[in-house]
């Protein structure tokens, strides 16, 4: 009899790290397994993605209704305005519901996927008392912020 295939309501049932929420039945013990952490890490990804996309798109689209229908001015050329130039004025200009700053704060998000699943990772290894992965992957986080902030 083949297996059946887990579905993406199956993956959301798993609480934090196996944990099955109240209504489904709870797993006889919470064990680690590498087909564990990668179901949470590629959920964490798509839905990482799919937020990111999802306020990338309302984003253009209020971007469009204000100014799809006046022409660009390419004589002239405009940088990004200040706010939109730091972390904490693309976060401000995102929960005004101003449209470029809502777009920008899609990417981050989207910047901000990976970033997470390599976060995670590190909780994943340090749970499995894998010392080797935890220190390689702690350095490819430092890494990454590292880039992020501007080095």
């Amino acid at each position: 009899m083949p297996q059946s295939r887990r579905t993406w309501t199956d993956a959301l049932s798993l609480w934090p790290f196996g944990q099955r929420r109240v209504g489904h039945s709870t797993p006889s013990r919470r064990t680690w397994s590498d087909q564990r952490v990668e179901g949470i890490v590629g959920n964490l990804l798509r839905v990482g993605v799919i937020v990111a996309a999802v306020v990338v798109l309302s984003g253009g689209v209020l971007y469009l209704f204000r100014y799809g229908s006046s022409l660009p001015q390419y004589q002239v050329f405009q940088g990004e305005p200040a706010d939109l130039r730091s972390i904490s004025g693309i976060v401000m200009d995102a929960l005004a519901l101003r449209r470029r700053g809502v777009i920008q704060f899609g990417l981050l998000l989207l910047i901000a996927t990976p970033v997470a699943r390599v976060a995670f990772s590190v909780v994943a290894f340090a749970l499995e008392h894998d010392r080797t992965y935890v220190i390689v992957t702690l350095i490819v986080l430092a890494l990454l912020l590292y880039s992020i902030a501007g080095g």
